[in-house]
């Protein structure tokens, strides 16, 4: 480990607070100055980020103790919670909830010392006081030390670690674009029925017969079905207490929770669970099961694509997909559709409460059934959309890992920038 020396934070960059305009005081509020808040962050998984929900006006910034932040800042948050972390991709402002750091380029890269913060979160979390709830001030924040190379070793690390994130950035880019082009093929073809006829002509608007429907007109041949009549059998899943607890070893088993999946949390991030071999058979996901949340956030789902050894617990619907009536893949569709999300709106603003879900409220759901020609045609254009959106996922799991293992040895100088450029040389 050569050309390394240890500063404190204030040596190579400002700790800047922020705050927050008298919200009662609509004149400080609507302007064009992006200001953020803890909350922005959350789930945030980009490292550039532009602006917030809210924004404020010069009239705000000047009554209150917000200030301007400049371009490549780093925004750490130092409460509600501690650790959240970005880049400003231009000049912000921030609320109370953090404590930014304009970078010196004299001494330090902004992109590593974002990675820095990043790969030493814990050890900042550690630093956190208070009764309600933990925050750093920021007088610790300046006072944290830090080892820091020479600047070109500097970027030569972020630009490493960057290419990487570079590249997850572009396959979740990517994913949304396919997630979208899934979305516009599935109303083409279900919404506004324009699928392709015996003619290859889109159908509705090429005279294509149509009938009535409590749903509005359909295609001749197409019947409005409730879910659950495409459905062979649905339950919720395992006791999450009793029969699926989640322990800390590893039992060869995961089991889904409401929160994997309002995190899209991949299968290798369940946690593993304790369960007997009965139960095991009786809520064990197989190829083409459907799950969806009932609890907390409603009607969140997935299909599972790959056979896993994992179950769900009874904050899940499980749905096992008649096959003879609608394709999995189809149904799946129908439950990202707009009209399927109005429908567990509806349940979601019928409760002042904590809202839960029965599962024939679920099953009520309306949809389509056409005839399995067009279904078959539908799917051999879709898999191929599932299947690049799957690669991606996949790729990017294995680009995580190697970023995650690459970042505390470059940054701790435990690994040499040159001993990993000769290795790919």
């Amino acid at each position: 480990m050569t050309n390394w020396k240890e500063y404190k934070v204030e040596e190579f960059a400002e700790v800047i607070g922020g705050g927050t305009p008298s919200t009662k005081n609509s004149d400080y509020f609507g302007g064009s100055i992006p200001w953020l808040t803890p909350r922005d962050l959350t789930n945030y998984e980009k490292r550039y980020i532009t602006n917030g929900e809210r924004n404020i006006t010069n009239e705000g910034l000047r009554n209150s103790s917000a200030k301007l932040i400049p371009k490549h800042s780093i925004l750490l948050t130092s409460r509600a919670p501690i650790g959240y972390l970005a880049i400003a991709s231009n000049e912000v402002t921030t609320n109370q909830g953090f404590k930014s750091l304009v970078v010196n380029p004299d001494i330090a890269n902004y992109k590593f010392v974002f990675y820095l913060v990043k790969a030493n979160i814990e050890r900042i979390k550690s630093f956190g006081t208070g009764t309600t709830f933990a925050e750093i001030s920021a007088s610790v924040v300046k006072n944290l030390k830090f080892n820091l190379p020479d600047l070109p070793t500097q970027t030569a690390i972020a630009e490493i670690l960057s290419s990487l994130d570079d590249k997850i950035e572009l396959n979740n880019k990517i994913n949304q674009q396919l997630e979208n082009l899934a979305q516009t093929l599935f109303k083409q073809w279900f919404i506004d029925f324009e699928f392709p006829n015996e003619n290859g002509e889109p159908y509705k608007s090429s005279g294509g017969e149509m009938i009535d429907s409590e749903l509005g007109e359909i295609p001749k041949g197409w019947e409005v079905k409730k879910l659950g009549a495409l459905v062979k059998k649905s339950n919720t899943g395992a006791d999450a207490i009793k029969r699926a607890p989640i322990v800390n070893e590893d039992t060869g088993i995961r089991c889904v929770r409401v929160g994997d999946m309002t995190n899209k949390r991949p299968f290798d991030e369940w946690g593993f669970c304790k369960i007997t071999p009965q139960d095991y058979k009786r809520y064990k996901l197989e190829i083409n099961d459907i799950v969806v949340t009932r609890t907390a956030t409603l009607g969140i789902n997935t299909i599972i694509r790959n056979e896993i050894k994992g179950v769900y617990n009874n904050g899940l619907i499980r749905l096992k997909i008649d096959e003879n009536k609608i394709i999995p893949l189809l149904a799946y569709c129908f439950l990202q559709s707009d009209a399927y999300k109005i429908w567990i709106e509806r349940i979601s603003g019928d409760s002042s409460t904590r809202p839960n879900m029965q599962i024939n409220y679920l099953l009520d759901f309306p949809m389509y059934q056409c005839p399995m020609t067009i279904q078959t045609k539908f799917i051999n254009q879709a898999s191929l959309i599932f299947e690049n959106l799957e690669n991606n996922i996949l790729e990017n799991k294995e680009l995580i890992q190697l970023r995650d293992t690459l970042l505390p040895k470059l940054i701790s100088g435990e690994l040499e920038v040159s001993e990993l450029l000769a290795q790919n040389a």
